[in-house]
């Protein structure tokens, strides 16, 4: 019965195993049902639950004509004998009740008389015929239906009737068919009929006598009469019906539907797949409604299983039964403010497959909410599902949807993995994660550097929520790609980042050992368990022939800071002159700090780190401008240390560089800081989200003696119009600067112009570096610094903004620098534009045809309109 086939946690302990191919009996009759059961973390088996599981009962009355025209009887005899060696008889089994009829009707057997096959058969053997001139079929049907499956005669409550007529000629009370026939119905009995065409043929009667009876016969049986209706040519052809007639009645035995050949849970194989919630147990059947599938609901101690139409619409979803769609697949649920939501996959629907989002009302009727529906024909969205609440606040936030055969371009099934943001009740489609680079292919791309990212990954066959690996507060994801790499397989971790995932993963676990043994690694994933009690849950991947755990490691903050002494290099400064070499000039000391801590709870005193940090001098220069001072090679613009540190400890450490004899200042200097372990495989791993690089600049400023950069600016500020009559929503209008600096370089200078909104930024000439926000624009100009005694001169132009309508347009121009000014010499850096605007009116004239013309002079009025 494949028991373990599905394994999902309990979350109150323990877990649940589920055997979808679970078997059982129905007389000769063998129906895949499937069973669960509920084992504690002891795994102590507590109880077990099969919720597709019917009972195996029929009451069968067989209603056999003994008129005088049945010949012989022995082949009848040995008929009944035949057919009840198919049927096992016996308590909670079936029942078998044997009722005689001509022109009397008599009980030759009742429904609870015998209680094993054997016992019945030895009976049978010299049961009578009945004898009789006519044939009272109806009569017969009626006293068996109001006789013979009444309690008295054994009869059980809520057990499906059957009714087996055998008779070989035209009745002879046929004006009681209709009625008699509806109460057969009113009372739920499914009838088969078989016509014995014996002494038609015996007396050579001719063809509408004999379809004037197959009629009557076929009117007594069930629809459809295909499953419900026979005729044998004598009474020794009967033999050769058995094994059909039995089939068909004995396939109903654990039925609830009236079709011999339309299955409900029978073969549902419930426990396909499983999910536990505080709210109750779902579990998938695919097999159910003819693999069309459904899921069973847990609740409450009791089972809600839904009907064959509840997850389509017949109106306009028609052949939805033929579809054979696997609905049940996989199943989850997701919490939300207004209840839970419960999901199940349905990945062979309509081909393309679908996600059937449903509530449950007070009543336990599924409502539908929403439906996610597949792309591409194959890929089999639908087949894994998996809910996470990323924040820890016990609300869903994402819905992942695996579809592992999803063909990729290299036409492989290379896998994807849909992700669903829950907003407001509805999921709505965030992003798709795939994996590795699926264009470079073990056997297709002779261009392919990596040999290892094959074609063909089936990304997404396994989907797990993983608590929390890095320790940041969110938690993650894992997905499996069984069949990359050779069908080795490898599984990728996904980390959460508020209320959504990272789109990239940052590890990906391969397969290891023995390739010959390793196969299909990432086929199962789980990962909500602690298994080693050092705080950080641990993974468990699932492949062929085995598991393999993971334990995870724990996760450390380095933090890193740069800061410099001066803060800013002026080679003019005494005070920071070195010698280095033989050679004087401004040096650097640059104090590299770190702090590093273990996130989880678990300390350990004695625990060190090895860091590795680089230091790179001007790295985006060729040739740097300085040189670490400790090297004999005055060119080591990089230098690279190993030091360790204690968990909660911060260190410092100084390095010391010399600038060039000879500097140009055309930007400031930056230096780069890389910084990790010293062995990345070993220990707590770094904390990704953080960096793992700093770069920061030292001004170079070229100020004199004083130390001080004193800059003198002028600003100029002219319009290209006093005055303004806006004809066009494209008038343009220009603003001509020029600026000077009488003093000290003034570094980072900036001119900024804010306008009023009846007037649209479009460009400045010549081209500078430029960033506009709404209605303010800034440039650069001169950078790093404008120097001693030199002007720019440029022009900013705008356009009239027709959404705006105002009577003059205003434009505020403002220099600054990060150089000193002194109070003085500020008034003249800032400049206030403003002009004043019309607007040409646009007027269209209407007439409509008069006699003569009109004539409006100058200040006349004229009316135009009858209004």
């Amino acid at each position: 019965m494949t028991m373990g086939t599905t394994l999902v946690t309990n979350p109150n302990g323990g877990f649940l195993a589920c055997g979808p191919q679970y078997g059982y009996m129905c007389g000769r009759q063998q129906y895949i049902s499937g069973v669960c059961a509920n084992v504690s973390s002891s795994f102590e088996v507590l109880n077990s639950v099969a919720p597709s599981v019917q009972k195996c009962e029929l009451d069968i009355v067989i209603l056999l004509d003994g008129s005088n025209s049945i010949y012989p009887w022995s082949s009848i005899v040995d008929f009944l004998l035949r057919f009840l060696e198919k049927i096992v008889v016996g308590p909670n089994l079936s029942q078998v009740g044997i009722v005689s009829y001509g022109e009397t009707v008599m009980h030759r057997v009742n429904l609870s008389q015998f209680n094993n096959t054997r016992d019945l058969l030895d009976f049978v053997k010299d049961i009578p015929q009945q004898q009789g001139s006519k044939t009272m079929t109806f009569l017969g049907i009626d006293t068996a239906r109001k006789e013979a499956f009444m309690p008295e005669r054994g009869a059980r409550h809520g057990v499906k009737k059957v009714m087996l007529t055998v008779t070989d000629g035209e009745s002879h009370d046929s004006y009681n068919l209709d009625e008699v026939i509806k109460e057969c119905d009113n009372d739920d009995i499914e009838r088969f009929g078989i016509a014995v065409l014996g002494d038609y043929n015996r007396l050579n009667k001719s063809a509408e006598e004999v379809q004037k009876f197959i009629k009557e016969i076929e009117s007594i049986s069930s629809q459809p009469l295909r499953e419900h209706f026979f005729n044998v040519s004598d009474e020794e052809a009967l033999l050769t019906i058995v094994d059909a007639l039995g089939s068909r009645i004995f396939a109903l035995e654990a039925t609830t539907g009236n079709l011999t050949s339309s299955f409900e849970m029978e073969m549902s194989q419930a426990g396909f797949s499983a999910h536990t919630s505080k709210e109750g147990v779902l579990f998938g059947a695919v097999g159910a409604y003819d693999w069309n599938g459904t899921v069973v609901m847990h609740v409450g101690g009791k089972n809600v299983t839904p009907k064959n139409s509840t997850f389509y619409d017949p109106q306009t979803e028609a052949g939805y039964e033929g579809l054979a769609g696997y609905l049940g697949y996989d199943v989850q649920s997701a919490s939300t403010p207004d209840g839970v939501l419960y999901i199940t996959g349905a990945p062979r629907y309509n081909h393309t497959g679908r996600v059937v989002i449903y509530r449950l009302n007070e009543k336990d009727n599924v409502v539908i909410s929403q439906i996610l529906n597949g792309e591409q024909i194959g890929s089999y969205f639908g087949s894994v599902l998996q809910t996470l609440d990323v924040n820890g606040d016990s609300y869903t936030d994402l819905l992942l949807v695996g579809a592992p055969m999803y063909m990729g371009t290299e036409r492989d099934e290379q896998g994807q993995v849909y992700v669903y943001k829950l907003k407001d009740g509805q999921f709505e489609r965030e992003f798709i994660l795939k994996p590795i680079n699926q264009s470079c292919c073990t056997a297709r791309s002779a261009s392919c550097t990596n040999k290892n990212e094959p074609c063909g990954a089936r990304f997404g066959t396994a989907i797990a929520a993983v608590t929390d690996l890095n320790l940041d507060g969110f938690n993650d994801v894992a997905i499996g790609a069984p069949f990359e790499n050779d069908h080795r397989g490898a599984v990728y971790i996904y980390h959460g980042d508020k209320t959504s995932l990272k789109e990239k993963y940052v590890q990906r676990i391969p397969a290891g050992g023995d390739g010959e043994k390793v196969k299909f690694f990432g086929q199962s994933i789980h990962g909500v368990m602690d298994l080693n009690g050092d705080g950080i849950t641990d993974v468990t991947i699932g492949g062929l022939g085995g598991a393999s755990l993971f334990w995870s490691r724990d996760v450390a903050e380095l933090h890193a800071n740069l800061t410099f002494d001066p803060v800013k290099i002026n080679v003019q400064q005494a005070q920071y002159q070195c010698e280095h070499a033989g050679r004087k000039s401004v040096c650097v000391q640059t104090d590299v700090c770190f702090t590093y801590s273990i996130k989880s709870d678990q300390q350990d005193l004695n625990f060190v780190a090895g860091i590795r940090y680089s230091l790179t001098l001007d790295a985006l220069r060729a040739k740097a401008r300085a040189s670490f001072i400790d090297s004999d090679d005055k060119s080591d613009r990089k230098i690279t240390r190993n030091f360790t540190i204690k968990d909660r400890e911060t260190r410092c450490v100084q390095e010391t560089f010399m600038m060039s004899a000879r500097l140009d200042f055309k930007d400031p200097l930056m230096v780069s800081l890389e910084f990790g372990s010293v062995n990345e495989d070993q220990g707590p791993a770094l904390d990704e989200s953080l960096p793992r690089s700093i770069n920061k600049t030292i001004p170079l400023v070229d100020c004199g003696s004083d130390e001080k950069c004193i800059a003198d600016l002028s600003l100029k500020a002219e319009p290209s119009v006093k005055t303004m009559l806006i004809k066009a929503s494209k008038d343009k209008i220009d603003v001509n600067i020029n600026i000077r600096n009488s003093k000290d370089n003034a570094y980072n200078t900036k001119v900024s112009l804010s306008f009023t909104p009846n007037i649209n930024y479009v460009k400045v000439e010549p081209e500078k570096d430029c960033t506009l926000n709404n209605t303010k624009v800034e440039c650069a100009v001169g950078y790093p610094f404008l120097g001693s005694n030199v002007e720019e001169m440029f022009r900013v132009r705008f356009e009239v903004n027709p959404n705006h309508i105002q009577n003059e347009i205003q434009i505020n121009v403002t220099a600054t620098s990060d150089s000193e000014e002194l109070a003085s010499t500020l008034h003249d850096n800032s400049v206030q534009i403003s002009i004043p605007v019309k607007y040409q009116a646009g007027l269209i004239f209407s007439v409509w045809p008069v006699d003569g013309h009109i004539v409006v002079k100058e200040g006349e009025k004229y009316p135009c309109c009858n209004q």
